[in-house]
């Protein structure tokens, strides 16, 4: 079965749409639509493994509570054996570029602010997390099952990648700490800047149920990612690290720092695998093998 965009916005928005201004298929399909009634929307389909309706629960949240995200124009609302939503445009605004600590704890700032905002949502968790953020998968061995990557050729992952990638995972692993909701792709790519402030924070299907160090230092590593993505210098994760906790307010225990640059690795490793794979360019690779000694020691890994 096909999904019908028309059908779905005539029952679902009550116009359908007289032009598709905008769409990209990817892990969702998205499609901007503008309506013969006038207005706009962002329709977005995907495959749902759970946690659809969590997740725009949560954004639905985030926007009436005045967080810069888009408000959510219907609840999920399943056809063809996709979920599907509407949700408002929020135009305009840039990519703020650039990956130096100054940058990171701009970028901190807003992702301290989204948490604050997060820990009072209570949603049933949406797990499991996003593939890039599923560490804390329950399969067998180190990656999450990930069918189209795991029938390549996989003697072609360079082994300090596998290494890593295990290091890291086995730290994250060992924690206890409890889990939070939180964006686990919060990158540039998702995020638009106006005048100097944040305008919009996008992608919240991309939430994860994980620890909070973890959710924190993910971002910490991944915050300036646009494609093709890589990993930020280890003293730009530390400023992000550093900020986040001043604008949350509390300090991190040395548990949660550890976590934290454990984590901060983990998206790194899986574009690493990724790139190889694919026979990509090798941004993540080349950071994970620069960096990967200093933050396994900061990880205690």
């Amino acid at each position: 079965m096909t999904f019908d965009l028309s059908a779905w916005c005539a029952a679902e928005l009550g116009s359908g749409p007289v032009e598709v201004f905008c769409e990209r298929v990817s892990i969702s399909s998205v499609f901007g639509v503008r309506l013969a009634d006038g207005r706009s929307a962002y329709v977005k389909a995907r495959a749902d493994d759970g946690r659809a309706v969590s997740c725009l629960a949560a954004q639905k949240s985030l926007a009436e509570r005045g967080f810069p995200c888009p408000r959510p124009l219907t609840p999920v609302v399943w056809a063809a054996g996709l979920a599907v939503h509407a949700e408002e445009p929020l135009p305009g605004g840039e990519v703020l570029p650039g990956d130096t600590p100054e940058v990171a704890q701009r970028y901190a700032a807003v992702f301290a602010r989204s948490m604050v905002l997060l820990a009072d949502v209570s949603v049933p968790p949406p797990v499991p997390a996003p593939r890039w953020a599923r560490w804390d998968h329950t399969g067998p061995g180190l990656w999450p099952a990930i069918d189209f990557l795991d029938a390549r050729d996989q003697s072609v992952v360079p082994a300090f990648v596998v290494e890593a990638g295990t290091r890291v995972r086995k730290r994250l692993l060992a924690t206890d700490l409890p889990c939070v909701l939180g964006h686990a792709d919060f990158e540039a790519q998702n995020l638009r800047w106006r005048a100097g402030e944040v305008l919009a924070v996008h992608d919240w299907d991309s939430l994860a149920w994980q620890p909070e160090a973890a959710l924190v230092g993910a971002a910490a590593g991944a915050f300036a990612n646009v494609p093709p993505p890589g990993l930020v210098p280890v003293e730009s994760s530390a400023a992000f690290i550093e900020t986040y906790q001043r604008v949350r307010g509390r300090a991190f225990s040395v548990e949660e720092m550890e976590i934290a640059w454990a984590a901060s690795m983990w998206t790194a490793v899986h574009n690493a695998r990724w790139e190889v794979l694919h026979g990509d360019p090798t941004p993540s690779g080349d950071a994970v093998r620069a960096q990967g000694t200093e933050r396994l020691r900061l990880a205690n890994a």
